[in-house]
């Protein structure tokens, strides 16, 4: 059996034992809107629990739009136009909108990242700025939250008159659903802010992880935050196995989102009929397969399906690496995963991105891991607490050894933007 895994820009292909494989997981086809620019023009006009857009900008000085960094597959240029015509035909003058990079805790977008994000004609036109996490003084303190965590947001979206946000919905690892109230926490928050909101109090729950918004602590608490901070508007959009648009909401925070929530999760559940051996799964590609912090993702993402003591083989580029310095730093200062995880939930150890770290040792608590990537050197990999492969046919053999020759293996070829289950 060939099957193509979603593998940095080019995917790769593999070759694995048709007797074996049990299922290949995908999202389900869905027929992509014959015109998103219409439907995007559609939703401002006729938004969700909320005014048109063109409503809410009569009479406003400045605004501030919130877009997702390099790391989300947002068709920006599609949600941005119609929004920033109609901004303009109110009597926002150009410059006094602001167009917002929501890196949350990431690297700032590059020149050449944001004419792919954007577009050269909006690059050109407007200002357009990163959020920096680590710099408080960019920041707001709007006050405590009930479960305690201070909020800090970005000045610049605060004191704006009109406050919008767009967004990719996709299955998350720790908030159920990206999109919505994340561009405003983590995407514009302070650290301070997030160190608590992702601290092990909220992510050790059970319902912190992918496809869960009742009973979410990290849903639930960022959507607070996202409150108290405004949103005067949202426009997401969700996106097929092809990256096409399929679905435009807009209007406010919770309701537009929750309906795009609600279309998705039609789509992008995979049942197995049982737990498997072996899942051989990618980090969806370019761009969320750049770094291994971002790979976690695939990697959680079939914890659902995989048997206790099982292995989980993940194909990704890691083209940027391990990740951030104080992620790397993570490695460095702790001998393995239990005394990380004893270390910050005695609350006193923090280190910025240690919430990915957390992530795999949930991962790493349940199964195997085998890396395969041109990315990272094998040398480097052994100190991640993964197991390197040089290729995912040479994994799985191995594995087939290890369980046998009934060894079943689930494939997810899309791996986080999917969400498996045992039916």
């Amino acid at each position: 059996m060939r099957i193509m895994l979603d593998y940095g820009r080019t995917g790769l292909e593999v070759e694995l034992p048709d007797e074996r494989v049990v299922q290949s997981l995908e999202i389900q086809t869905v027929t992509p809107l014959p015109d998103p620019v219409q439907a995007v023009e559609d939703a401002l006009l006729n938004p969700i629990g909320s005014p048109s857009l063109s409503s809410l900008a009569k009479n406003k000085k400045t605004a501030c739009i919130l877009v997702c960094d390099i790391t989300r597959p947002v068709p920006n240029e599609l949600l941005l136009r119609p929004v920033l015509r109609t901004l303009k035909a109110e009597g926002i003058a150009q410059e006094d909108i602001l167009i917002l990079i929501a890196t949350g805790m990431h690297r700032p977008s590059t020149d050449d990242e944001l004419v792919e994000m954007l577009g050269e004609e909006i690059v050109s036109q407007y200002r357009i700025e990163n959020h920096d996490g680590k710099c408080e003084e960019q920041h707001t303190f709007l006050g405590i939250t009930p479960r305690n965590v201070p909020v800090w947001i970005d000045k610049r979206y605060v004191n704006a008159d009109l406050k919008i946000t767009t967004g990719l919905i996709e299955p998350h690892l720790m908030a159920g659903y990206s999109g919505g109230r994340k561009l405003i926490c983590p995407g514009i928050a302070h650290l301070n802010t997030v160190r608590v909101w992702h601290g092990p109090d909220f992510l050790e729950h059970p319902k912190a992880d992918y496809g869960y918004l009742k009973g979410n602590p990290v849903h639930e608490e960022n959507t607070h935050i996202a409150k108290m901070a405004g949103c005067d508007f949202i426009v997401n959009v969700t996106l097929d196995r092809d990256r096409n648009p399929t679905c435009i909401v807009a209007g406010d925070m919770e309701a537009a989102f929750l309906q795009g929530v609600d279309f998705l999760e039609q789509i992008v559940r995979a049942p197995v009929e049982k737990p498997v051996d072996v899942v051989v799964t990618s980090s969806a590609g370019h761009p969320l397969d750049t770094t291994f912090y971002q790979c976690v993702k695939g990697l959680t993402s079939a914890l659902p399906i995989v048997k206790e003591g099982g292995t989980i083989i993940l194909a990704a580029s890691m083209t940027e690496g391990i990740g951030s310095p104080e992620f790397q730093q993570l490695f460095e200062e702790n001998r393995d995963l239990e005394q990380f995880v004893q270390r910050i939930l005695g609350k006193e150890y923090f280190v910025l991105d240690q919430w990915q770290l957390e992530e795999l040792a949930k991962v790493r608590r349940k199964a195997r891991v085998k890396i395969v990537t041109k990315g990272l050197e094998p040398h480097t990999l052994e100190k991640l607490f993964v197991e390197p492969a040089p290729s995912v046919e040479q994994a799985v053999k191995e594995s087939i050894v290890d369980y046998g020759p009934d060894t079943t293996i689930a494939v997810i070829p899309k791996g986080p933007y999917v969400l498996p289950c045992v039916a």
